[in-house]
């Protein structure tokens, strides 16, 4: 087919946002929690949830303590020129009752940690919650909870930063939810580019080291939104950040909307599709001649995970800019022609360490599967390195056209 036709140029495109995408799977690799750091936290918060069944205490007695948020999901993020990640955790105290303040049935938590001589010096109060701080490695955040009575779907009450009433919350449903949705399955444009098979390029998609698996398409727009976050707030006001759980609940709403309004090409425009749809699912209403923002938590009545921008304006504002910027450097990625012109527009929005950790795996491997002839393209991945039902490519430069 000679240059410059229109088959050539989409194809071209094509496999460009096939092997961007495969890039962008392989630097959240990088920010993944390694398997050494998952299974040491899981470790330590099932000892610490043991010492509070063990207490005498009978409302401790039969207390549950469960990862939540981004570590319960797998959508962690190593935090910039830090190695300290956070895992977040509930315990449970299903035989307590609302009628119990929220500071004595927090302080029953922290009275028991602090028994234990290896806790001790490790403790810190926080408003909310206990922390645990184990130094250069990670620190457990434990908010105790207790069962919400008018919650048809299994939800609970945690603490407010007064500890003066109890709030609505459903960690597990949350993540019921976002793994409901995380398991809906796109529909890709994928079978007849991968018959054709003409112009291929250098990009690898690897397993995610863990049990799990590799993840999907949500999960990483996830990781990626949270990242870009906190490179873009690095040297501003980082208490305007938009808080994870409103980039994943967003995410995820976006996704299933997606998902189910349109069949996509590849992967890397459902994941533009993704960001672009976000603020559509932030409800607004005017109060008073002010606007008010609700992002609700689906899975329990009252939880508006956007109940701070109604008291700090400045919030939702933040969000907003953020927004257009991810949506803007994302959507940029498809223009870069070559891998040296990709790499130098992620380390801008993504952070050099990550980036040049990615780059490297990346190159490695394909060069190594390259050599062997065990490089190939499978429906829905993109190139992919010792697959058995992938189809093989030829030599060629990165974005570039095959060798002639």
């Amino acid at each position: 087919m000679p240059d410059g036709s229109p088959n050539r140029t989409f194809d071209s495109l094509y496999f460009r946002k096939v092997e961007t995408y495969g890039f962008l799977d392989r630097l959240c690799q990088e920010l993944d929690l390694t398997e050494t750091q998952y299974q040491e936290a899981k470790s330590r918060y099932e000892t610490v949830g043991s010492w509070l069944a063990y207490a005498d205490d009978m409302l401790l007695k039969t207390s549950v303590i469960y990862a939540q948020g981004s570590t319960a999901i797998g959508t962690s993020v190593k935090p910039i020129k830090s190695n300290e990640h956070d895992v977040d955790l509930i315990a449970l105290l299903p035989d307590a009752k609302p009628s119990m303040q929220p500071g004595l049935v927090k302080q029953l938590v922290g009275d028991r940690i602090r028994e234990n001589g290896r806790y001790r010096p490790i403790l810190e109060e926080k408003q909310r919650c206990w922390r645990i701080v184990y130094a250069n490695e990670f620190h457990l955040d434990i908010t105790p909870s207790i069962p919400n009575p008018h919650c048809p779907n299994g939800g609970e009450l945690v603490p407010d930063k007064s500890l003066s009433q109890w709030k609505p919350s459903n960690p597990k449903g949350f993540r019921d939810k976002f793994d409901e949705r995380s398991k809906l399955v796109p529909l890709l444009r994928v079978e007849k580019a991968m018959q054709e098979n003409r112009y291929t390029a250098d990009a690898s998609v690897e397993p995610f080291p863990t049990k799990s698996g590799a993840k999907g398409v949500l999960c990483r727009t996830v990781q990626i939104l949270k990242r870009h976050r906190d490179v873009a707030f690095e040297k501003q006001d980082v208490s305007l950040a938009p808080l994870s759980v409103i980039i994943t609940q967003l995410a995820a709403r976006s996704y299933e909307y997606c998902c189910r309004q349109w069949t996509f090409d590849n992967e890397l425009d459902l994941l533009l599709s993704i960001v672009k749809f976000m603020p559509t699912f932030i409800e607004k209403e005017v109060l008073e001649g002010r606007t008010h923002y609700f992002i609700w938590n689906e899975t329990t009545h009252g939880e508006n995970f956007a109940e701070k921008w109604n008291v700090e304006p400045a919030r939702a504002d933040a969000f907003y800019r953020w927004h257009r910027k991810a949506e803007a450097d994302l959507s940029r990625l498809i223009e870069m022609d070559g891998l040296d012109e990709l790499v130098g527009e992620l380390r801008h929005s993504l952070g050099d360490g990550v980036v040049e950790k990615a780059l490297n795996a990346y190159t490695g491997r394909i060069s190594e599967a390259r050599s062997t002839g065990k490089l190939g393209v499978a429906a829905g991945v993109g190139l992919v390195t010792g697959v058995a039902k992938a189809t093989p490519v030829r030599a060629n430069t990165f974005f570039g056209a095959p060798d002639e």
